[in-house]
Order: structure tokens, then C-alpha cells, then sequence
């Protein structure tokens, strides 16, 4: 029981020492935990102070670049400048404004004298034609066109001289009372002297004629007589001196009483009294309105003098200001261009004054940033050198408590030895054998301790080989993508070079077949030229020879019709003909038989005359026979030369076309070839097809060709047949519509090699082509439904705008 006791003391003994074990082993390992965090957390500020003083020094050096000062310097002088600019760009607007207003008000002025001119224009035009109607009215109310006096006074020199109704000035308001006065004295001449005209007065036959001298004194006369009323010869105001005046036919009637017997009175509407004597005149006398219509006359004549003397003025004020026009138009182009040239300048200015804000600003936010991240790497640095204080004091604790541990370590171990000596000699097996189980538990505490370390460590080396291994592929995986591309350029460099001199090799090759094709072509051409010639020949031959043919199979056909009148059959006779027949037998046999047939009597007696109708119906049968086969044969022969001319005209035109063709398509299109094709044998029914190979096409039928290819193509033969038959204008609707650039140029100049012998009218839309023109003329609409004709000499209007 003692022995149990001891045990039980021991065991409770190494149980409280294995308690204070525990205590120490906890406080061990929490120390040298402890001390590991603060290790680590030391080492990573420090770390992270160096990295800091690395940002902050480059940091640094970037601020130090950036200079804000000759950045605003530079900015407050480019405001300088753009409002100095500014200033002379509100000159250069007011300026312009002012020409613009000048300008306008010229224009208005142009257009306001524009319609003056033509308001001039039209009322000179209605005054011309109100004269020319006067004039002619007044001629014949005079007299003038009275064809039996007019041939007297030509012969006295006098065709010339006004009539009376041309000279008399009355008084207005008494036109009609002096015409119902004079009636037909108004178509008197007016003469120098009347009395050496007297004896040559005999001469006139038929009509009538007046003479009235023109001398003319101002002598007074009654102012109740109509001769105060006028101006003109002393003769016609005698005459009318013993004429009196009345307003009205009531004043009339009231003065006749009270004059003389060879006195009268006339009202001023033309009621002409007298004693036993009353005469009025109305619309429709021939001279009534004559004296109305010289006074209008005059006054037209005075009118169209005032009118044109207007349009002269108004044409030189016009042109006057046409010229200042043209001054202020360029003034205002040039005020235009100067405020062009300082908006642009402005607009400079301010993209600068821009940029130099924006680096200004970019500048100082920089500036404002790096300040702010030296101002926080700064607070951190200080924030971590008090943290690193702090863990090297927290680490210097973590030390002494470690030493302090290893200390009371040490005094554990000694009671642990006592104790276990006594429970061993209390229980040796048992004590061995716990000895050995807490020996054992206090490896494995031991070693999860120091795993768990160990654990920590390899999980914060394992993110931080994880973190170089990303970098390391990433790296890997840059310089793979960087060096890839450069050898893959290379080797398709290579490949395509190459392959460049196998092309090359080829095309110098297909260079030399094609040209060994041209060649063998032409070759064929002249080989097919020389045939066509020779089956002209074998043609022309064979036309003979059926001509011949045709002739004898006539004339074989007249000798069968003769066979069948006599009786026979032809195949019979042919039939009984030996094959050694001899004609000169038969000729002989028949002579004979024909002088038989002489010798016989006559045994129709009307056999003679039938004899000579039939001979003379034979002669004329004969000569109609000539006379038709001479036709034909001169037919024939003229056809014949029809067909050679035709034929050799026409094979001259083609080649000469096909020539053209073959010339102007390689220059229309910058290369290729073309050619004309006949497509029959016989010249006089073949047609004719273009072939045409653009550069870069193989030869095919223009029906395979672009729009624009057709279109150059069909130029090409246009212009061959201009050149061969010039006309004297060329029409060309939108030929050019589906041409490219370059191909318009060529078009274009085509056109202008050709206008020196062929008048061109085109219609186009494309300023390449409009530029080749010399004058252009179209369609505009100024005012909406409002179309108008505009012709422009190029020439002109750029010597007008100083061009040339």
C-alpha cells in the first residue's frame, strides 16, 4: 500500500510537473511564434521601406523634370500672342464686313442700274417704234409718198426740202382749228424763192402739189386771228391772218355778224364759218391730227435724244461700276484671305494655348500627385519604422521570455529527472513505460509546434515561388511572342522573295512567248492579207468563167428549143450520133440540101412575102437581141467594176481603220492591242468585228469587256474613223460617265489632239474632262422654277481672274 501510495504520489507529482511541462511548452512555443511574427513583419517593412525610398527618389528625379514655371511662361506668352491676334482678327472681321456691305451695296447698285439701263432701253425702244409709226403716218398725212409729185421735186432738187405740217409751231389747244384752216397746205414744200419755180410747174402731169416760201419775218399780227396762233412762213400766217378765233361754235356764231365779207372765224375745235361758208373737219380727214402728231414727233425725237444720251450715261456708269465691282470683289477676296490666313493663325495659337494648358495642367496634377505619394511613401515609412520599434521591442521580449522559458526549462527537467527517478523506483515498468509514452508525447507537441512553423514558412514560399513562376511564364511567354512574329516575317520574307523570282522568271518568260505570238500574228496577218488577195483573183476568175458557162449553156438551150420546134427529140438524136461524127460532113450535107430546096419551084405563093415580113420582124428581133446583150454585157462589166472599186475601196478604208484602231487604243488605255476582224470571206457581205485586249486581258470579243473598257474601245474606233474622215463636229454624250481617273486623262487629252481637226460638243459631269474645254456652257437655277443658259470662256475667265 505504501508502494501504492508512493506511485500514486509520484504519479500525481509527474502529473502536476507535467502540467507546469504543458505550461512551458505553450509558453515556449507561443514566444517562439511570437518572435517568428515579428521577424517576418520586421522583415517586410523594411522591405517595404526600401522600396518606398526607391518610388520616393524616382518620384523625385520625375518632379524634378517637370517645370510648371516655363510651361506657364510659355503659355502666358502664347495668350499674348493669341489675344493680339484676336484683336487684329476683330480688325480683319469688321474689314471684312465693311467690303462684304460695300460689295453688296456695288451689287445693288449694279442691279438697280441694270434695271435703269434696261427700263431706258425699253422705253428708247417703245419711243423708236412710237416715232417710225409717227413718222410713217405723217409722211403720208403729208404727201410724201405721192409718187407723181415726188418725181418733180427730185428733178428740181427739192426731195428734200420738210413740208409745211413739219415746220408750222402752233399754239397748243389750236392744232385742229389751223389744220381745218390749211386742210391740204399742210403738204406744202417749203422753198427758198416760188417764183423761178413757176415755169417748171408745167412739168407735173397728174396730182397736185403746193409750194409755200419759207421766209419768215415774226411780223404781228391780230391776236383774234388764228396767224397768232402759229409760227412758220410769212405767206401761211398772211393767209391765215383774216381768219379769226372763237373757243366755241356759240363765240363764233356772235363774232361772224360783226366781220368783214371776206372774213371768217374758226372755233378752236375747227368748225371753220364764214358768210355763205361753213366747213368742219372730223376723225378720218388724212391730214387732221398732222400738226398734233409733228408736235409728238418733235417731242419723241427730243425724248429718244434725252433716252440715248440716258443709256450712254447709264452704260459708262454701269461700266463704272462693273470696274469698281470687280475692285472691291478683290478687295473682299483679299480681306477674305487675310481673315482665312488669322483664323488659321488663331486656331494655331489656340491648339497650342491648348496643348500648353493641357501640359500645364497634366504637369501640375503630376506634380500634385507625386507630392501626395511622397507625402503617404513618407507617412508610411514613419508609420513603418514605429511598427518596426514596436515588433524589435515585441521580438526582444518574445527573446527574454524564450530565455526566461529556457531557464525554467532547465529546472523542469531536473524535477522532471527527480520525479521520474522516484516513480521509478516506485514502478519501474510503469515508469519506464510513461516515461517513454510522455517522452514520446512530447516529441509528437514538440513537432506539430515546430510543423506548424515549418507549415507557415512553406506556404509563404510557396505563394511567393508561385508569384516568380507567373512572372517567369509571363517573361517566357513575352519573349516567345517577341522573337515569333520576327522569324515568321522572315521566313514569309523569304518565301515571298522566292517565289517573287520564280514569278519573275515566269513573266520574263511569258514576256517572250507573248512577243513570239504577236509575231507569229502579224506573220499570219500577212500570210491571211496575201490570201484574201489571191482568193480576190481566183473570185474574179471564177466570175468569168461562170459568165462564160452561162453563155454557152444560153446557147445550148436556144439549140435545144430549136431541135424540139423541128420535131426531134434531143436525147434521141444524141442517141444516133456515132461517136466519130464529123460536122464538116454535115455542114456539107446540108448546104447541099439547102440547094436542093432552091431548085425546087415556088409552091407558096405568098411564101415571098411572108419571107420579107418575117426577115424584117428577125432584123428587129436581131437588133433588140444586140441591143439587150450589149446592155447586159455593159451591166455586168459595170457591176464588175463596182465590185473591184468596192471591194478595194473598202479593204483600203478597213486596213486604214484598223491601223487607227491598233494606234489609239494602246494610248486610250495605257497598253494592251486591238484590232478590226472581217468575219466573212467575200468583202462585199463580211462584217467586221473588233477584238480588243486591255493591258493585262487576254484577246477576247468586246462583249466580254467592262463598261468603261467598251467605252474607251469604241472611242478608239470613233477617233480611227475621224482620223481617216474628218466631220466638222463630234457629238459625245457622257462617253466618260464610266471611265476611272486615269482613264479620263487619256480620254481627255485624246479629245484635245483631236479638236484640232474635229469640233467637239460633249455632254459630262466630270471636272477632269470639263477642265480640258475651252468653253463651257450649262444649265442654272438661281430661283426655284427659274432656269437660265450660262456660257463660260475658260481662256477668258482666267485671264479675267488673273490665272493667265
Amino acid at each position: 500500500m505504501e508502494a501504492q501510495d508512493t506511485l500514486r504520489a509520484a504519479e500525481q507529482n509527474l502529473h502536476d510537473w507535467q502540467l507546469r511541462w504543458d505550461a512551458y511548452i505553450k509558453a515556449q512555443s507561443e514566444a517562439t511564434r511570437w518572435a517568428e511574427v515579428e521577424r517576418t513583419k520586421i522583415e517586410y517593412l523594411e522591405k517595404q521601406n526600401l522600396e518606398l525610398t526607391r518610388r520616393a527618389e524616382s518620384l523625385g528625379k520625375e518632379r524634378g523634370v517637370l517645370d510648371p514655371e516655363s510651361i506657364s511662361a510659355g503659355l502666358l506668352a502664347l495668350s499674348d500672342d493669341h489675344n493680339s491676334k484676336r484683336e487684329s482678327l476683330d480688325v480683319l472681321a469688321a474689314e471684312l464686313e465693311s467690303r462684304k456691305s460695300q460689295l453688296q451695296g456695288m451689287q445693288d447698285s449694279q442691279r438697280e442700274k441694270q434695271a435703269q439701263l434696261s427700263e431706258l432701253r425699253k422705253q428708247f425702244e417703245s419711243a423708236r417704234g412710237r416715232l417710225a409709226s409717227l413718222e410713217a403716218l405723217q409722211h403720208a398725212a403729208l404727201g410724201q409718198e405721192n409718187s407723181q409729185s415726188k418725181s418733180w421735186l427730185e428733178g428740181q432738187g427739192l426731195a428734200g426740202h420738210s413740208r409745211l405740217g413739219e415746220i408750222l409751231t402752233v399754239e397748243p389747244g389750236w392744232e385742229f382749228a389751223v389744220e381745218s384752216a390749211l386742210s391740204s397746205l399742210l403738204e406744202a414744200v417749203t422753198v427758198e424763192d416760188t417764183d423761178r419755180l413757176l415755169d417748171s410747174l408745167a412739168g407735173i402731169q397728174q396730182g397736185h402739189l403746193a409750194l409755200i416760201d419759207q421766209a419768215a419775218s415774226g411780223k404781228s399780227y391780230p391776236a383774234d386771228s388764228l396767224a397768232s396762233k402759229i409760227q412758220g412762213p410769212d405767206a401761211i400766217r398772211q393767209y391765215l391772218s383774216r381768219v379769226h378765233t372763237a373757243t366755241d361754235l356759240a363765240g363764233a356764231k356772235s363774232l361772224l355778224a360783226g366781220l368783214s365779207e371776206n372774213d371768217s372765224v374758226i372755233t378752236q375745235s375747227g368748225e371753220w364759218l364764214s358768210r355763205g361758208f361753213a366747213r368742219v373737219l372730223r376723225s378720218g380727214h388724212a391730214q387732221q391730227g398732222s400738226l398734233q402728231r409733228e408736235s409728238e414727233i418733235k417731242q419723241l425725237r427730243e425724248l429718244i435724244n434725252q433716252l440715248a444720251a440716258a443709256e450712254k450715261a447709264a452704260v459708262a456708269e454701269l461700266a463704272d461700276i462693273k470696274d469698281r465691282l470687280a475692285e472691291a470683289e478683290l478687295a473682299r477676296e483679299e480681306a477674305q484671305r487675310s481673315m482665312y490666313l488669322a483664323h488659321r493663325s488663331v486656331s494655331e495659337l489656340s491648339g497650342q494655348i491648348q496643348g500648353a494648358q493641357s501640359k500645364l495642367q497634366s504637369a501640375q496634377s503630376r506634380i500634385e500627385l507625386i507630392d501626395a505619394e511622397l507625402r503617404a511613401a513618407a507617412q508610411t515609412m514613419d508609420e513603418a519604422q514605429i511598427q518596426i520599434g514596436e515588433a524589435r521591442g515585441r521580438l526582444q521580449q518574445a527573446t527574454e521570455s524564450m530565455s526566461e522559458l529556457e531557464q525554467q526549462r532547465a529546472v523542469l527537467e531536473t524535477q522532471r529527472r527527480e520525479l521520474a527517478a522516484s516513480r521509478d523506483d516506485a514502478r519501474l515498468q510503469v515508469r519506464d513505460r510513461s516515461e517513454a509514452l510522455h517522452r514520446m508525447a512530447l516529441s509528437v507537441q514538440s513537432q506539430k509546434t515546430a510543423l506548424a512553423g515549418l507549415m507557415q514558412s512553406i506556404e509563404r514560399l510557396q505563394q511567393q515561388r508561385g508569384q516568380l513562376s507567373a512572372r517567369v511564364r509571363e517573361i517566357a511567354e513575352k519573349l516567345q511572342h517577341g522573337d515569333s512574329p520576327i522569324e515568321q516575317l522572315n521566313a514569309q520574307r523569304q518565301t515571298v522573295l522566292d517565289q517573287r523570282v520564280i514569278f519573275e522568271r515566269d513573266l520574263s518568260a511569258a514576256r517572250s512567248a507573248l512577243d513570239g505570238v504577236e509575231l507569229e500574228l502579224r506573220r499570219q496577218e500577212q500570210q491571211r492579207q496575201l490570201s484574201d488577195s489571191q482568193a480576190l483573183a481566183q473570185r474574179e476568175k471564177i466570175t468569168s468563167v461562170r459568165l462564160l458557162e452561162q453563155a454557152v449553156s444560153l446557147r445550148a438551150d436556144q439549140l435545144r428549143d430549136a431541135v424540139e420546134k423541128a420535131g426531134a427529140v434531143i436525147e434521141s438524136v444524141l442517141e444516133t450520133l456515132s461517136d466519130n461524127f464529123d460536122t464538116d460532113l454535115w455542114a456539107k450535107n446540108l448546104m447541099d440540101i439547102d440547094a436542093k430546096m432552091r431548085r425546087l419551084e415556088p409552091v407558096n405563093l405568098a411564101a415571098i412575102q411572108e419571107f420579107g415580113e418575117q426577115s424584117e420582124r428577125k432584123t428587129y428581133l436581131d437588133a433588140q437581141d444586140a441591143d439587150l446583150t450589149q446592155a447586159l454585157e455593159t451591166l455586168e462589166e459595170a457591176i464588175r467594176k463596182i465590185d473591184r472599186e468596192t471591194r478595194g475601196r473598202f479593204k483600203e478604208t478597213f486596213d486604214r481603220v484598223n491601223a487607227g484602231v491598233q494606234d489609239l487604243f494602246p494610248r486610250l488605255f495605257g497598253g494592251g492591242h486591238a484590232y478590226l476582224e472581217l468575219t466573212g470571206e467575200d468583202l462585199l457581205d463580211t462584217g467586221v468585228a473588233i477584238m480588243a485586249r486591255p493591258p493585262g486581258k487576254r484577246v477576247s470579243n468586246i462583249t466580254l469587256l467592262s463598261g468603261g473598257e467598251k467605252a474607251l474601245t469604241a472611242v478608239s474606233l470613233v477617233f480611227a474613223i475621224f482620223k481617216l474622215n474628218p466631220s466638222p463636229f463630234c457629238l459625245l454624250d457622257e462617253v466618260d460617265a464610266p471611265l476611272d481617273e486615269a482613264n479620263v486623262g487619256r480620254f481627255s487629252s485624246m479629245v484635245t489632239e483631236m479638236s484640232e481637226k474635229v469640233q467637239f460638243v460633249f455632254v459630262t459631269h466630270n471636272k477632269a474632262t470639263m477642265e480640258s474645254a475651252t468653253q463651257l456652257s450649262g444649265v442654272t437655277m438661281r430661283e426655284p422654277g427659274v432656269s437660265r443658259m450660262v456660257s463660260v470662256d475658260l481662256a477668258e475667265a482666267a485671264r479675267l481672274a488673273g490665272v493667265a
